[in-house]
């Protein structure tokens, strides 16, 4: 690791101590459905949600074998219900058909599967399974090109920019940590540059923000 790389893993760490996800889950299955629903949704709203769903639906098969109408119903508060109900459809059929209900821990098995795209697949590993495993989202992405640790903007590239400047037995923390940075003080407008420890280590601060006087109190 850099000595840079290593000057902001040291400083995430200490805004936001052990990174942990947001989401509420007991087992893969209850993450996957979970990240489904997370799509364009406050954590907090899924874990709402998902506080009955999850008595309710208990295994793939459960998932499976619901109404579309009733699954709708049940996810309609996390937005795009008709679609999110639809991809948890199939994604369950396709992990009772050919995995016999279990969620599989493996990247390619995870990412052939119907609703599971590598951001979900990547979290399944990381954080249901403790493999290593770079989870990339949309505020990944924001404070990774911030801080100058990638100048791509295309996910995958991202993926494979972290992955060569972090050791892999911090992929899973570093990525979460990047998630609660980007969510509470690196935030896509008017981020808080004065509450960040990452200032003297960041692009956009050293750059855009103090040229600009951009500074949000």
């Amino acid at each position: 690791m850099s000595k840079d790389t290593l000057s902001v893993l040291k400083k995430l760490r200490e805004m936001h101590g052990n990174p942990r996800i947001e989401l509420n889950f007991s087992n893969p299955l209850e993450l996957t459905v979970a990240a489904i629903l997370s799509a364009q949704c406050t954590d907090q709203r899924v874990n709402q949600v998902t506080e009955q769903l999850f008595r309710r639906y208990r295994s793939a098969k459960d998932y499976t074998n619901a109404e579309q109408g009733e699954l709708e119903e049940q996810v309609r508060p996390t937005g795009f219900y008709r679609n999110k109900a639809k991809s948890l459809k199939n994604f369950a059929s396709d992990i009772e058909s050919r995995f016999g209900g279990r969620v599989p821990d493996d990247i390619d098995l995870l990412t052939s599967v119907r609703g599971i795209g590598r951001k979900t697949a990547n979290m399944i590993i990381g954080v249901a399974f403790g493999r290593p495993a770079m989870i990339v989202e949309t505020h990944v992405m924001r404070v990774a090109k911030r801080v100058g640790l990638t100048k791509s903007d295309e996910a995958e590239e991202i993926e494979e920019d972290l992955k060569r400047i972090v050791p892999q037995v911090q992929w899973t923390d570093f990525s979460l940590l990047l998630i609660l940075h980007g969510r509470y003080v690196c935030v896509a407008r008017k981020p808080r540059c004065l509450d960040c420890l990452l200032r003297e280590d960041c692009n956009y601060w050293l750059s855009e923000v103090q040229q600009n006087s951009k500074i949000v109190k």
